[in-house]
């Protein structure tokens, strides 16, 4: 065989490339010892050749030859930077170096040389490599707290029902954005007494702030079954003017990581928060704090009348890189202690779409940690945001041991509502700790029900013991609660008959009380409750459900619809859809129209119900 034609041989290919590349290294280790004018006459050469070595750093292509190691400047300090999340331009951003950059190649020209020398071999450089791409989530990883509907408890065997109260209405809304998107949502997505809280039912509110709120009730044959009763709590709390509300200290607390790169996530919740801006007073403080990989201070506490430039703020944040929620939630705090306003509203605001991945991250653990934040006279409200990675559960959580309250912003109309319309309630606290505790006469009542509050029951010896931590109520928030009785002597019992049991005490039966309802609060800055008691009369019963009563009973009826249908003795869409068309109460947000179509929505995507064979039985 000719000598001129050779077989071709890994080894040979190899030993050529190693070759080339230890030339390239020796020539760059005479560069940087030569002179400058030779440096300057190499760079000039070098820079017309392709950029093969900025795809492998020298280091790498030197092992991979097998030659020692060329002498070479100290490699570059890496630089902290802030998370991508947020503009570079940004110099208030302080953070603890979650990222920096790729280091430093021992020496540039060492790269452009073997730049060079590789081009003189034949070999062509290789692309650049493509941009990183956006944030995807491979798969829906939403979380829910499991939970059991309440069951059927007998009142002669459990006469006490005790819960706190609730004024979230985040389920209904992140529902509604999983209807819309032709989702069925999962059953313990869906959260009856946030459905039923959602709407207004016009409970009549207190005269003054003396009491801060008004206990009312409403007993009637329940739609689905006129053997039963069904009994509304409406509790209203005083509405404070905008106006007149004290000055706010309030910390955006924004989660900017790469999760939040979403139309439904970081831009709605820009234009929520603006719209939140421009209702603010110049006595007011607003601080935004963000975190990806780390947290930072984007605005210091700054005059609510400097709206500008809070807006500019806002506009700027950028989203990328993991979640440190944890180190995002300690800032926040430390930002609102050093701004702290006595007497006045002081309140973290997180909006997120819960995914935290980075640093502390465990429910329990950021359950403690706001717990004791919440020491200081700070709350913590939660707005969730976006599909996908939600996590409910911890936003709700979080929201329930901060001393505030839980949203869902699926839409700007909701920011609106949550935001504009509802700032008062959103903001300022009027009674914490707020609890309710009912004694059912069972020479009265057979059976009972309570509808939804499932992870708010409370302990009865709780009731009384200030130290166990309760829902809070803001200024003009609703709360409404129902409960499902079942008369004594009603045909409609679901409970079947004891065959030991004592017959029903005669005690109060008499007298014509239903039950006996107490309700235990705080005053903002008291560590001491006040106690309202009000008897139930069976005299007080209606005729017939008003409209506000048939309007929770169709919402309440839908929530459990979407969990499967088994409380409400075969009630199926149509029934639902009559209950809420009937109701001739003012409608002037649309709200009802829209519930209404909701249930159609669902009606189509769901089909048919099947009511279940068996229900919730107390054990």
């Amino acid at each position: 065989m000719s000598a001129a034609v050779r077989p071709y041989s890994p080894r040979l290919a190899v030993h050529g490339l190693s070759t080339a590349l230890l030339a390239a290294l020796a020539l760059a280790g005479c560069q940087s010892t030569g002179s400058t004018a030779d440096a300057k006459a190499d760079t000039q050469r070098v820079a017309e050749a392709p950029a093969l070595a900025e795809a492998a750093p020298a280091d790498a292509v030197a092992n991979a030859a097998g030659a020692p190691q060329p002498v070479a400047a100290p490699p570059a300090k890496p630089r902290s930077i802030a998370p991508a999340v947020v503009d570079r331009r940004l110099e208030q951003i302080v953070v603890t170096g979650s990222r920096v950059g790729a280091p430093a190649a021992k020496s540039a020209l060492a790269r452009r040389a073997l730049t060079a020398q590789a081009a003189g071999y034949g070999y062509a450089a290789p692309a650049p490599p493509p941009p990183p791409p956006y944030y995807s989530q491979p798969a829906n990883t939403e979380k829910y707290a499991q939970r059991e509907d309440n069951p059927v408890q007998r009142a002669s065997e459990q006469p006490l029902s005790t819960f706190s109260i609730d004024v979230d209405t985040g389920s209904y809304a992140n529902v509604r954005r999983m209807l819309n998107d032709g989702i069925r949502p999962p059953a313990d997505a869906v959260r009856a007494e946030e459905f039923i809280n959602y709407f207004d039912y016009g409970h009549p509110a207190p005269a003054s702030r003396a009491v801060p709120f008004k206990v009312s009730t409403e007993l009637a044959p329940a739609p689905w079954n006129a053997q039963r009763q069904l009994l509304m709590i409406g509790i209203k709390g005083y509405d404070v003017p905008k106006q007149t509300l004290p000055p706010s200290n309030l910390v955006f607390l924004i989660d900017t990581s790469g999760s939040m790169n979403s139309p439904d996530k970081l831009p709605l919740l820009k234009s929520a928060f603006s719209m939140l801006t421009r209702q603010l007073r110049p006595q007011d403080r607003i601080s935004i704090v963000v975190y990806a990989g780390s947290a930072g201070l984007v605005l210091p506490p700054t005059a609510g009348d400097k709206q500008q430039e809070i807006l500019d703020a806002l506009e700027r944040l950028q989203a990328g890189g993991s979640t440190n929620g944890g180190d995002g939630i300690r800032l926040a705090y430390a930002t609102a202690r050093q701004s702290f306003i006595k007497d006045g509203v002081n309140r973290v605001i997180l909006a997120t779409d819960g995914d935290f991945n980075v640093g502390t991250v465990g429910t329990d653990a950021l359950e403690t940690l706001v717990a004791d934040q919440r020491k200081s006279g700070i709350a913590l409200t939660t707005l969730g945001f976006g599909a996908g990675n939600y996590n409910d559960e911890l936003s709700e959580k979080l929201a329930d041991v901060g001393d505030g309250n839980h949203a869902y912003i699926d839409t700007v109309q909701e920011a609106r509502k949550v935001l504009v319309q509802q700032m008062g309630a959103t903001l300022m606290t009027i009674a914490r700790d707020v609890k309710i505790q009912i004694e059912f006469n069972p020479a009265q009542v057979a059976e009972y029900r309570l509808i939804g509050y499932e992870n708010r029951l409370l302990k009865r010896e709780d009731f009384a013991n200030d130290k166990v931590d309760a829902g809070d109520i803001g200024a003009g928030h609703e709360v409404t609660a129902l409960y499902e009785i079942t008369p004594v002597g009603s045909k409609a019992a679901r409970l079947p008959p004891l065959r030991y049991a004592a017959a029903a005490p005669a005690a109060g039966a008499g007298n014509g009380e239903l039950a006996n309802l107490k309700l235990r609060y705080k005053r903002p800055g008291e560590e001491r409750s006040q106690l309202i008691e009000t008897p139930i009369l069976r005299s007080g019963e209606r005729a017939a459900a008003s409209d506000s009563l048939r309007m929770a009973a169709a919402v309440a009826a839908f929530a459990d619809a979407l969990r499967g249908g088994s409380q409400y003795d075969g009630w199926g869409w149509e029934q639902i859809l009559g209950a809420a068309r009937g109701v001739k109460r003012a409608d002037p947000w649309g709200q009802r129209a829209e519930f209404v179509r909701l249930v159609e929505r669902a009606k189509a995507q769901i089909g048919e119900l099947k009511p279940a064979a068996k229900v919730a039985v107390s054990e």
